[in-house]
């Protein structure tokens, strides 16, 4: 059976958008980018090695489709750009990036039979209305959050519109550039 593992960069304020360079026109777009670092990089490489499948709601999907292609020839691209993934979206007609399959329907039903299958972890990044609908639902395994130290007073929250859900803390780190690796389940 696969585990679902929501993976969410955050300000402190609740903010999940635009954490790199995506276009948006977001005031603070890549707001995370000063805080990369080798262990913040050890820890995403372990994290997508562990997953066979992406699942993602429509504007990351759309983000990612766009930018990930272009990158190659390091572990973390080529892993990324060849996993299955699943987009849950009612209005996308098409999913050309390589191993894309659209959820249009029955949605709660069909990401349990994806996680019923044998293999490597599901992940989901960003997809902000997609992860509220998975913990809604309980079909959450983990959360895995990447804090930053930084506030920016504007944005899209990751947690608004959320039905309460009580977590448990499963792991706590501090990375030397501030960002705390926090990962709860429910």
């Amino acid at each position: 059976m696969r585990k679902l593992v929501v993976t969410e960069f955050l300000s402190l304020d609740g903010v999940f958008e635009a954490p790199g360079p995506d276009g948006s026109g977001f005031k603070y777009e890549g707001w995370t980018m000063p805080y990369g670092n080798e262990e913040f990089m050890k820890f995403k490489l372990s994290e997508i090695e562990a997953a066979e499948v992406q699942l993602l709601g429509r504007i990351t999907y759309d983000g990612f489709a766009k930018a990930w292609p272009k990158r190659r020839g390091d572990k973390f691209s080529d892993k990324f750009n060849s996993m299955k993934k699943y987009v849950v979206s009612k209005s996308l007609t098409e999913a050309s990036w390589t191993n894309s399959h659209i959820i249009k329907d029955n949605v709660v039903d069909e990401i349990q039979k994806i996680k019923a299958e044998e293999g490597g972890d599901i992940l989901v990044a960003g997809s902000g209305q997609l992860v509220r609908f998975l913990l809604n639902n309980k079909l959450i395994d983990q959360i895995n959050i990447l804090l930053f130290p930084i506030v920016l007073g504007t944005g899209k929250k990751l947690f608004e519109g959320a039905e309460m859900e009580k977590l448990k803390l499963v792991e706590f780190t501090s990375f030397a550039t501030g960002v705390n690796k926090i990962i709860y389940k429910p």
